[in-house]
């Protein structure tokens, strides 16, 4: 039994090494395509390694967005998926009026709308926290069962405190 035990551990620990040896070994390798794919402009001179472009393009230390907006729609009906039913920018004094936001991405971001009127005063303010996994609309709403005043109104989107999005609407 021992003389059976010995090369199979000396099997698994040689198969161990080539798999830890070839991790290290990815980043370096070169695909045999590589030659014909086009070639990337090069970074402006850097005074710090932090500034310097890898091949990829994006800079070493700023990553992609994680969440991104995509749209956003006005409407006074929404579905079970936060869709705008029936998109319009004129709305009654008692109609609740909806903000469907379209965002893609993964990762936590923070979603707001600021609500106002034509002088600038803000109505409402809402804003919610999103843990998203792909695409994903959320709805903001406005409402006031006394009516809305007559006149023009807008709502500012922001995503993470950075505003991606204004819609005016009217009250009539």
């Amino acid at each position: 039994m021992k003389t059976t035990r010995q090369p199979l551990i000396l099997a698994v620990s040689l198969a161990a090494a080539l798999a830890l040896n070839a991790c290290g070994k990815h980043e370096e390798s070169t695909p045999p395509h590589a030659a014909t794919a086009p070639v990337m402009a090069p970074a402006p001179a850097s005074t710090t390694k932090t500034d310097a472009v890898p091949a990829s393009g994006m800079p070493a230390n700023d990553a992609p967005p994680a969440v991104t907006f995509g749209s956003v729609e006005l409407g006074s009906t929404v579905d079970a998926n936060n869709k705008i039913l029936a998109s319009g920018s004129s709305f009654s004094p008692k109609d609740t009026i909806y903000a469907s936001v379209d965002t893609s991405g993964n990762g936590n971001a923070t979603l707001a709308a600021k609500w106002s009127d034509q002088n600038g005063k803000t109505v409402h303010e809402d804003s919610k926290t999103l843990d998203s996994n792909g695409p994903q609309t959320t709805a903001f709403m406005i409402s006031d069962p006394s009516g809305f005043p007559a006149g023009n109104y807008k709502v500012d989107i922001s995503l993470n405190g950075s505003e991606v999005a204004s819609k005016d609407f009217s009250i009539k």
